[in-house]
């Protein structure tokens, strides 16, 4: 208590001295400053000081104003009541931001110009005072601040945090200044400088003479400090060609493509115009562009050059792509495709292709099946079908390019090297004819510049076999006039006029060619050689009324005036070797058929049928038709054609003609039927008499068989009564030799007798056969002893049946003679029964 009450007994009796303390705390409290670390102090001079110059925002050393100095973390002693201290946290840039300044104070920007000069010295910023000396510019700084943590004056400079620019993969960043020097006139693009690094460093940029507007070099992926307020930053996809793709170019600055041409000359080291000021420096030209971008990612300016994506050139099999060229120089006059170039690999290096003289317009090289990165600006490419030649068939060929045919010439002459018409360089450098050619195409595939050649197909020239082939040549040398009245001569029948007119030429000679072609194929050039086809086998042509006959059948007028309808067939052939000569007479088979034969067979039949009557004609057909034959022979071996035939298969005649002509034969059949049927009775008369006959002819061999004995018995009685007579005429020799003339009779007479008997015999034996002169005897013996009642034939009663009593002695007689042919015997022995019946009869 006592403590407490001295001390305010002290402190009121020395109040003074707490007053002066409270006056030191209070000078000592506002005159010092402590500052955190994560603070700064902005200083404010009150009083006592000169005054700022006019203009100025912030003040410097002791000038009365807010301070453009700063104080940093730490204690910091102020006058009191001079200065004031107000307390700021750091400027923080985090991560992915960028600080963008702005000075509220500091020398006037230089007129046209946006952002103020940078000047160095101020530490980013943090020391306002060096800034404002070293002459910092009022308004918009060039300067950005990276992440990171400030002591920025915010009264000296405003401060506003940004993003940092990040161009993502497959991303370009596209800038625009926004301050720089003008662009030049005529340009579109800034020029690059150096020493800004991707336009981070505003100040290089501005110092190097950057130009305002839109840059031609862009920022690649990753993240970039770039002042947005310098440089507006627009993001864009990068160029990316897929594959099976190509990248049409067209640059939008650059220098003018000289006069006559239309794309850019090819310039190096824009690295596929990735690096536009590189295209520009080169001396780049503006407009479409001769190269291409293959597949690939390609970090290329959009607004510099435009991009067209086309698909890849895709020649499948079985396809030919001609192009035109849509630059180079002129095609020469007269011709109409340009002349091939080395070194373009199939157009895909259009540079190469302009700079080694490439000509405008459509190109005589082809594409083959494949996969071309062709610049379709440059190049326009038509896909057409390649040349399919299918078996039996050949391809001729024309051309649409060359030097001319020669007069009087319809076919090129041939030249070696083109490849089948393949090669169409080959065929110019060669002096190749424009128009028809001669070598045509064979089966197969061919790959073939349309433009340069067309192509038809024509069926294979195929001679069977029974046929040859007349070639008539349109190539070859002009037979001479001697050689056509040779030639001429040469032919049968032929006169030397005619030979003029029709002659045949050898191989190698225009005309008609002398030797023909046999059977087979040939892969002819129809334009070139002409190939008539001729049957040398017999052709037959029908004149009838059938519906699959050439002609109809012939109507004449007979000489009585009757009309007669005639069929005929006429049959000729042609000798291989004379086909020629009748191909040069009449052309070809239906020009004879048409305009000979048919008009020589007409008149021939019309001629003969009206020298005769219709029945005459009818009637006489043969001969008529062998007029005919022989009338066709001799006409058709003047064309060279042999007449193998002339047939009349059938003769009409007017229907009441026929009428008359059927009436009279059937009367004339009528009364040869009832002739007939007079022979006919007749003959029946004479059957009953043979068959009358026939039922007596066992009684007519039993008769005959008793003639012939006694035919036998008058010989036998004539030579005794020659034996009589040869005795009475010897008796007048003499008695004396009456003796042995009796003797020499009864010798005579037997030798007579058995003379006789042995001649009847062997008569007998040669009319009948040994065999029936038995029977014979046999028989004789059963008559001799009939008649003297030895035997009895005839019963005392008698029964018979359907037949006569001849068929019953018959059956008696072959009982009674078993083995014994009785039938036989008795036809062997009619015509003996026969001869001697009458002496029978007579006896």
């Amino acid at each position: 208590m006592y403590d407490a009450v001295a001390l305010f007994s002290w402190i009121a009796h020395h109040y003074y001295y707490f007053l002066a303390f409270t006056v030191l705390v209070i000078l000592l409290w506002n005159s010092v400053v402590v500052v955190g670390g994560n603070e700064i102090a902005l200083i404010e001079r009150r009083w006592f000081g000169s005054k700022m110059p006019q203009g100025r925002v912030v003040a410097l050393g002791k000038e009365v104003g807010i301070q453009a100095r700063t104080l940093g973390p730490g204690l910091h002693f102020l006058i009191p009541f001079i200065y004031k201290a107000t307390k700021s946290v750091f400027t923080e840039i985090l991560e992915n931001e960028i600080g963008l300044i702005e000075s509220v104070d500091g020398s006037a920007i230089p007129s046209g110009r946006i952002f103020a000069t940078v000047v160095a010295g101020h530490n980013s910023f943090q020391d306002g005072e060096t800034f404002i000396k070293n002459g910092g510019q009022k308004g918009p700084q060039i300067e950005v601040l990276p992440p990171g943590k400030y002591r920025i004056n915010p009264y000296l400079f405003k401060l506003t945090k940004g993003s940092v620019t990040e161009i993502k993969d497959f991303e370009i960043g596209i800038v625009e200044s926004v301050d720089g020097v003008a662009i030049p006139e005529g340009k579109i693009f800034a020029q690059a400088v150096a020493g800004h690094s991707s336009f981070q460093n505003g100040e290089a940029f501005i110092t190097n003479s950057g130009q305002k507007g839109p840059q031609i070099e862009i920022i690649p992926p990753g993240n970039y400090r770039i002042n947005p307020y310098l440089f507006k930053v627009t993001k864009g996809e990068a160029t990316k060609i897929n594959e099976g793709e190509i990248g049409l170019v067209e640059s939008a600055d650059g220098s003018a493509i000289p006069a006559g041409r239309i794309f850019a000359n090819v310039v190096p080291g824009h690295n596929s115009f990735q690096s536009g000021q590189d295209f520009i420096k080169s001396g780049g030209q503006k407009g479409p562009q001769t190269e291409i971008l293959p597949p690939g990612v390609y970090r290329i300016h959009p607004n510099l050059f435009k991009i067209t994506k086309a698909a890849a050139v895709v020649i499948a099999k079985g396809e030919v792509g001609m192009v035109t060229a849509q630059d180079g120089a002129p095609i020469p006059m007269g011709r109409l495709l340009a002349q091939s170039v080395q070194g373009h690999s199939n157009y895909e290096n259009g540079e190469v292709f302009l700079k080694n003289g490439g000509q405008k317009g459509p190109q005589i090289d082809v594409l083959l099946p494949g996969t071309y990165r062709i610049n379709l600006n440059l190049f326009q490419v038509q896909v057409a079908p390649a040349v399919v030649i299918e078996a039996n068939k050949v391809g001729l060929v024309t051309a649409l390019d060359g030097i001319p045919l020669p007069e009087r010439e319809y076919v090129a002459s041939p030249i070696s090297g083109h490849n089948d018409y393949q090669d169409g360089s080959a065929f110019l450098t060669k002096q190749g004819q424009r128009g028809p050619q001669l070598d045509v195409l064979r089966p197969g595939t061919y790959y073939i510049n349309p433009f340069m050649f067309s192509v038809e197909l024509d069926d294979v020239a195929v001679i069977e076999r029974g046929q040859v082939g007349v070639v008539v040549s349109n190539v070859g040398e002009d037979p001479t006039e001697e050689m056509k009245k040779r030639l001429g001569s040469s032919q049968n029948g032929a006169t030397e006029e005619e030979g003029k007119e029709k002659y045949v030429v050898p191989t190698g000679f225009r005309g008609i060619q002398e030797e023909v072609a046999g059977p087979g194929r040939y892969y002819l050039n129809r334009r070139a050689f002409m190939v008539y086809v001729i049957d040398t086998t017999n052709i037959t042509i029908d004149w009838d009324d059938q519906e699959d006959t050439r002609f109809d059948q012939l109507t004449v007028i007979s000489k009585d005036g009757f009309p007669i309808q005639v069929s005929v067939k006429v049959v000729i052939r042609v000798r291989p070797d004379q086909a020629p000569y009748m191909v040069a007479k009449v052309g070809s088979i239906d020009n004879l058929i048409q305009h000979v034969i048919h008009p020589m067979i007409d008149s021939s039949f019309r001629n003969q049928a009206s020298t005769a009557s219709a029945m005459n004609f009818l009637q006489s057909r043969s001969e008529e038709q062998t007029k005919a034959e022989n009338r066709a022979r001799t006409d058709l071996e003047r064309y060279h054609v042999e007449c193998v035939s002339v047939l009349i298969c059938q003769i009409r005649l007017p229907e009441e003609l026929m009428q008359t002509q059927t009436k009279r034969i059937i009367a004339e059949q009528q009364q040869e039927m009832y002739k007939m049927e007079q022979r006919s009775q007749a003959e029946r008369t004479e059957m009953e008499k043979m068959r009358a006959t026939a039922d007596q002819q066992p009684t007519l061999v039993a008769s005959e068989i008793a003639v012939k004995v006694a035919t036998q018995k008058k010989t036998e009685m004539i030579t005794l009564a020659e034996g009589t007579a040869e005795s009475k005429a010897l008796e007048g020799v003499g008695e004396g030799k009456r003796l042995k003339a009796i003797g020499d009779g009864e010798a005579s007479k037997i030798a007579a007798i058995g003379e006789a008997t042995a001649q009847a015999y062997s008569k007998q034996q040669e009319a009948i056969g040994e065999e029936a002169i038995k029977q014979i005897k046999i028989v004789e013996l059963i008559s001799t002893a009939i008649q003297n009642g030895n035997i009895k034939i005839v019963p005392d009663v008698l029964v018979t049946g359907g037949g006569n009593a001849t068929e019953g002695l018959m059956g008696m007689l072959t009982k009674l003679l078993p083995g014994v042919d009785i039938p036989a015997l008795v036809k062997q022995s009619a015509p003996s029964a026969a001869i001697g019946r009458p002496e029978s009869g007579r006896a």
